[in-house]
């Protein structure tokens, strides 16, 4: 039977291979695949390494996105660690004096618009407490510096900074000690320093310091920040992965005539895919470690980090791991669904159907309809803010309008006829496949859109979150105080204000308080006020005075407040003594002359209104007043250089604690203007990453028409022609890309607003960005030239 049964096979049928299981095939072909990438010759590689570049540009990013809580939370530890350290146990709440306590003044100033903070410090006893990074207490006129600081007070033209922390330097402060290594800071010792001039005792550092909660409106603006940084990067990968889709097609086409099925080719085309994206995890992650090496030289918009705190959270790095190689598979087999390869050559479906827009709106219809069903968000409430549903919505607006462009684009350029030679060039190649061009901008699309939607919220949100101080810059630009400058050193201390070079005018007084005199019982409160004296100058700039000599008093009632008005009256009684000075010391009797006038008090130019006693310095002395302090406030000169630390150098000399401000009409909410900080640190990486990744996806198109564009330059077509061609090629995508961003950015722009209860305050912030966007497009194509150049060389004609 064994032999009548072998006799009745067919002859070769007992030698064939049992085919492969569903499984095997698939890492079969994904396995050739994978070698095509890496062993098709120089064209298959310069393919791969433009896609690999491509991915790693946008993995770095994600990478560095990945780092911001591990560098907030690093930041914040530093902080903390360096503040005063929490009292337990006093019942003053004041630092006991011991061998280890310091006493300290804050004496941070400014330079040139730049923050340079630092503490004069001394020592109670022999071992005292050290701020984190501060290996040595500074002595008497010793300072430690960072090393930024360091770095600028010895460089070329630094002089009045030099000259304002006149301290020899004994060394640096440690990273330990720092928020990031751009930080201008400084310690300095010193001999004379005591509570009573100012000091605060401490008693060591680390303050656990509690953060407030981020107000409703914040969380959204934080949401759509990341949002709006993130998707373009992401688009980016999913362009790159398609980078050589053209020549990858063609060799697929060769599979099929040597007998590979349909679904074979899509295995082996997500292998490429595949080995491509694994590549540019990996060209990503060295770019991002040798970045990290140089972050800490790199300051953008005075924000810099220590290469230690740029640690990509775990999670976030194993998702990016999985996820792009992920997307980069979905992405090939998606965009192989347009694409009908077969064993003679490849036919493109979409341009025999043209894409179709009813589920391209669906996505930002969608993402709208998210964003409208979370509710409304009242900015005076605390209530629940939902992050994930605002993120899910403006990431499907986002990603909407980057399917949206394709079809505008295919729609648009079918209808373009006539017109010189390079634009026919441009719009028949852009007929004849619009697919490329429209992926190469639509990052610059998203970017833009989601640009114009921040920029409406933040103008939306800008009166909850910059309060109008009621300063008046116009009359003065500085404002100084002094509780240490009293006596003579008070009326000195003006006059060095006057002389400064580039002031013009100074408001400068010295101020106590007067009260009635009379025996109260401990719970009873004396009629007190204020008592100012200065120039008939500053006497003008602080009541409404008509006729002013030396010598002369006033009694100065506050304007509209009549109950405060017959409080003054109590106290400045005329003809009658008061009393001048409060706290420890003995008070000085003085009587107020009965022909002082009655008038009305005005804001100084800090918006402080004033009222109470206002003597000229013939009527009062005010080296001996009790108890007093000096205030000045500044006029200057804009035009002359540096005049701002002109003023701050005088006011270190008269007193290295002094407070010194600067004084501006807006005053900017701390968490708002860091949160528009980082938006702007994020948008300039994310434009670098926009600029890098279109010149890669330029190039790789230009490559991938290198053949046809020497065949053009051989027939006599003139250079210049082609060359305004390929910018014609990259202006008209452009064009649509910045329409649809434009209409896009204004939807959500607007609907973002009515959810945080406010109302669009300016529909032409889209003006700047729009032509940010097409700068950069420019600037792309112009280093996109001399590629061109090269590749119209006649060794383009050579085939195999």
């Amino acid at each position: 039977m064994t032999l009548l049964a072998s006799r009745t096979t067919p002859p070769g049928e007992r030698d064939r291979p049992e085919p492969p299981s569903r499984g095997a095939a698939t890492l079969r072909d994904l396995g050739l695949g994978i070698r095509f990438a890496a062993a098709g010759g120089r064209e298959g590689w310069i393919r791969t390494l433009l896609t690999a570049v491509g991915v790693g540009l946008g993995v770095a990013l994600l990478l560095l996105a990945s780092s911001v809580p591990h560098l907030l939370d690093e930041r914040n530890a530093r902080e903390q660690a360096r503040s005063e350290a929490p009292l337990s146990g006093s019942p003053d709440g004041r630092a006991a004096k011991s061998d280890t306590s310091v006493v300290r003044i804050n004496t941070t100033t400014e330079y040139r618009d730049r923050t340079v903070a630092g503490y004069l410090m001394r020592p109670d006893g022999s071992k005292p407490v050290l701020p984190p990074g501060v290996a040595r207490f500074p002595g008497a006129d010793e300072m430690v510096v960072s090393p930024a600081l360091k770095e600028l007070l010895a460089a070329p033209g630094s002089e009045l900074l030099r000259e304002r922390l006149p301290y020899e330097i004994t060394g640096t402060i440690g990273d330990a000690g720092l928020r990031s290594p751009g930080e201008l800071r400084y310690y300095a010792g010193s001999d004379t320093l005591t509570p009573a001039a100012g000091g605060e005792r401490i008693s060591g550092y680390g303050s656990p310091g509690e953060t407030d909660p981020l107000p409703p409106l914040l969380i959204v603006l934080t949401v759509m920040v990341c949002v709006v940084l993130l998707v373009p990067v992401a688009i980016f990968i999913a362009t790159a992965v398609r980078f050589g889709g053209d020549r990858r097609d063609r060799r697929l086409a060769a599979l099929r005539l040597v007998g590979a099925d349909i679904r074979t080719t899509r295995r082996i085309a997500a292998g490429e895919a595949l080995f491509g994206a694994v590549l540019g995890l990996l060209i990503g992650l060295a770019f991002f470690l040798v970045g990290r090496q140089f972050v800490g030289a790199v300051e953008i918009w005075d924000v810099s980090a220590f290469p230690a705190d740029l640690v990509p959270d775990p999670l976030l790095a194993l998702l990016i791991t999985v996820a792009v190689p992920l997307t980069a598979v979905l992405v090939t087999l998606v965009a192989m669904r347009s694409v009908v390869i077969e064993p003679l050559g490849v036919v493109r479906r979409g341009k025999d159907r043209g894409r179709r827009l009813w589920w391209r709106l669906l996505m930002p219809l969608a993402g709208l309809a998210v964003l409208g069903s979370t509710g409304r968000i009242s900015p005076y409430e605390y209530a629940p803010v939902k992050p994930y549903a605002v993120a899910a919505g403006a990431v499907l607006v986002l990603v909407g309008l980057a399917l949206l462009l394709p079809w505008l684009v295919e729609a648009c350029v079918n209808r373009l006829r006539g017109g010189p030679v390079p634009w026919q060039l441009a719009t028949r190649r852009l007929q004849l496949s619009s697919g490329a061009a429209s992926r190469a901008v639509s990052g610059v699309t998203v970017a833009v859109a989601g640009a114009i939607a921040l920029q409406m919220m933040f103008a939306a949100m800008n009166a909850d979150f910059n309060r109008v101080t009621g300063q008046d810059p116009t009359r003065a630009q500085f404002a100084a105080y002094s509780e240490d400058v009293t006596g003579d050193a008070a009326t000195s201390a003006i006059e060095q204000f006057r002389a400064t070079k580039g002031v013009e005018v100074v408001i400068g007084s010295v101020e106590a308080y007067a009260s009635k005199p009379g025996d109260y019982a401990d719970d009873d409160i004396p009629p007190t006020t204020s008592l100012t004296i200065g120039t008939c100058d500053t006497m003008r700039e602080l009541a409404r005075i008509t006729s002013c000599e030396d010598g002369d008093t006033f009694v100065v009632h506050p304007r509209g407040d009549k109950d405060m008005a017959d409080w003054v009256d109590q106290t400045a009684r005329k003809g009658e003594v008061v009393e001048i000075g409060s706290g420890t010391g003995k008070p000085m009797r003085w009587t107020l002359p009965a022909d002082s006038p009655t008038v009305q008090g005005r804001q100084d130019p800090m918006g402080t209104p004033h009222w109470g006693i206002m003597a000229t310095t013939g009527a009062v002395d005010a080296g001996k007043l009790p108890g007093a302090q000096i205030t000045a406030q500044i006029r200057v000169d804009r035009s002359v250089p540096d005049v701002a630390e002109y003023v701050r150098n005088t006011a270190a000399r008269i007193d290295p604690g002094m407070r010194f401000v600067t004084l501006d009409s807006v005053e900017r909410d701390r968490q708002y203007a860091s949160i528009q900080t980082g938006l702007q640190v994020g948008a300039t990486v994310v434009l670098l990453l926009i600029a890098a990744s279109m010149l890669v996806s330029q190039l790789e198109q230009l490559r991938e028409r290198k053949r046809l564009l020497s065949v053009l330059v051989a027939f006599g077509t003139r250079r210049t022609t082609l060359g305004w061609s390929v910018l014609w090629q990259t202006a008209v995508p452009v064009a649509l890309g910045l329409v649809v961003a434009v209409a896009g950015g204004l939807g959500l722009g607007a609907t973002l607003t009515w959810m945080i209860e406010k109302s669009v305050s300016d529909w032409w912030l889209f003006l700047p960005l729009t032509g940010a966007g097409a700068g950069l497009i420019l600037l792309v194509t112009v280093l996109s030239l001399p590629s061109l150049w090269r590749l119209m060389r006649p060794d383009g004609l050579r085939t195999e």
